[in-house]
């Protein structure tokens, strides 16, 4: 209603300052007759912009364009053109001297000849021309910026549904591992293990939306995360959790580094028949923050099995949703043993 609003006060301010600058050329601004010639030239030409900007809102102008169209807004611009110089023509009137000048059908249709004609139909075209580009060039704003923000709804909806998927996963683990715990009579051991997954559900409940999160606040998931695994392989895992001071502040995707951790546990740490290692690092480096979780489990033997896991996948898809190729994510296993995953993202400070 206000664009609506302040297009037509745009088009009949533009028209009152052109009858002006005509009355003045004509005679004067004070002078009646100069001054109803002008209201009438500039005043008729926008009531036209205005009608024809009126019905670009309702129907594209541009598009409509054809022989057909066009031989009819030639009739429609020399009907109008004829109309506009008979009012122009009948200010004659207005002067007591009309009479010395001719019958009245000759002053009424004075200024009806093809070069005013012409002028007419040229004035018609260019508004009716200018009406549509413009009306085109918002209606293409209007749908770019319906296009983006149906885009950015679909990117949400899908990283929620990222996040939906990544979630259950972990947490049916861990209930899986709880259940094995009792069955073994391991009461104590499964409190505990609950007892931190109460600490990441909280944590995961209290985020509204797939969000980046401060460097700090994962390692505190994952923290209780490798709590959970350490009831259950006890003295079998090992952890060294290595971060640059500089570096916790920065923010990541939400549930970044725990499948990562989850799958070195499950696909390294597991089949390990000694002590396993764990071993998580942080380091910012200017604009840059690298990430990488290594363990020392077989390696080579279960490349596959790692490369294409639910946790890697989904955490590529969504590093991608975030940051498109400003990022660079390695998964490969170790000549020395084991597998290690890096990931390189921009350095981003969080509130």
């Amino acid at each position: 209603m206000t664009r609506n609003f302040n297009a037509h006060a745009v088009i009949f301010s533009l028209a009152g300052v052109l009858a002006l600058a005509t009355a003045s050329e004509c005679h004067s601004i004070t002078h009646l007759p100069s001054l109803l010639y002008g209201a009438v030239l500039w005043g008729w030409w926008a009531l036209i912009a205005s009608s024809l900007w009126r019905l670009g809102q309702k129907t594209n102008l541009a598009p409509s364009l054809s022989l057909r169209s066009i031989a009819m807004h030639v009739l429609v611009g020399l009907a109008l053109g004829v109309v506009h110089l008979l009012l122009l023509g009948s200010l004659g009137f207005t002067t007591a001297e009309w009479r010395g000048t001719g019958t009245a059908l000759s002053v009424w249709t004075s200024l009806l000849n093809i070069n005013r004609l012409g002028t007419e139909l040229l004035l018609y075209g260019f508004l009716f021309g200018i009406t549509g580009v413009i009306q085109s060039q918002i209606r293409a704003q209007r749908e770019a910026l319906q296009s983006l923000s149906l885009q950015k709804q679909l990117s949400a909806a899908h990283l929620q549904a990222l996040q939906m998927q990544l979630e259950p996963h972990f947490l049916f683990n861990t209930l899986n591992a709880i259940t094995t715990l009792v069955e073994l009579g391991r009461q104590k051991a499964a409190v505990e293990m609950l007892s931190h997954l109460n600490c990441i559900l909280k944590s995961t409940l209290a985020r509204r939306t797939p969000e980046k999160v401060p460097l700090s606040q994962e390692l505190e998931l994952v923290g209780n995360y490798l709590a959970i695994e350490q009831v259950r392989f006890a003295d079998r895992l090992r952890i060294e959790i290595n971060v640059d001071p500089t570096a916790v502040d920065g923010l990541v995707p939400c549930f970044l580094l725990q499948p990562i951790v989850e799958n070195a546990i499950r696909h390294g740490i597991a089949h390990c028949e000694s002590e396993g290692l764990v071993e998580a690092s942080a380091i910012r480096d200017g604009d840059q923050l690298h990430v990488r979780v290594r363990d020392t489990g077989p390696g080579l033997v279960y490349t596959q099995q790692r490369g294409h896991g639910i946790g890697l996948s989904n955490t590529r898809e969504r590093l991608d949703h975030f940051y498109q190729d400003g990022y660079k994510m390695w998964a490969h296993p170790l000549s020395t043993g084991g597998f290690e995953v890096a990931i390189t993202i921009p350095y981003e400070r969080g509130a």
